[in-house]
């Protein structure tokens, strides 16, 4: 598989890690757009949200729960945005679930 993340996921690919266990990587993103920006992306393939399923919901909540277990190490008591795109209208630029964790500026709304 040519995926990047894959990639990243099997080591192929060297990461700035925050975080792994047995089902997700969460590392820094290579460009951030906020002090704090990382991503979370699980170690299964799924192309986008758009593959989720009620078979594997369970993933998604376990990076919800990772995310929110970072936040508290990271002292994002202020908040944080979760960011997931889908499809080339989405923004999406990588085939691969993932989501940004951004914080530690005020983030505008509509993002844009």
């Amino acid at each position: 598989m040519d995926c990047l993340f894959c990639k990243m996921v099997a080591g192929e690919i060297p990461v700035n890690k925050v975080y792994e266990d047995e089902q997700v990587l969460a590392f820094h993103d290579i460009d951030p757009q906020a002090p704090v920006h990382f991503l979370v992306i699980p170690k299964q393939h799924l192309d986008s949200p758009a593959a989720i399923t009620e078979k594997n919901a369970a993933l998604v909540g376990h990076i919800f729960a990772v995310i929110a277990k970072l936040a508290g190490e990271l002292g994002l008591e202020n908040g944080y945005r979760v960011v997931t795109n889908c499809g080339a209208d989405g923004g999406q630029s990588v085939q691969h679930l993932h989501f940004h964790v951004l914080a530690k500026r005020s983030l505008a709304w509509p993002p844009g």
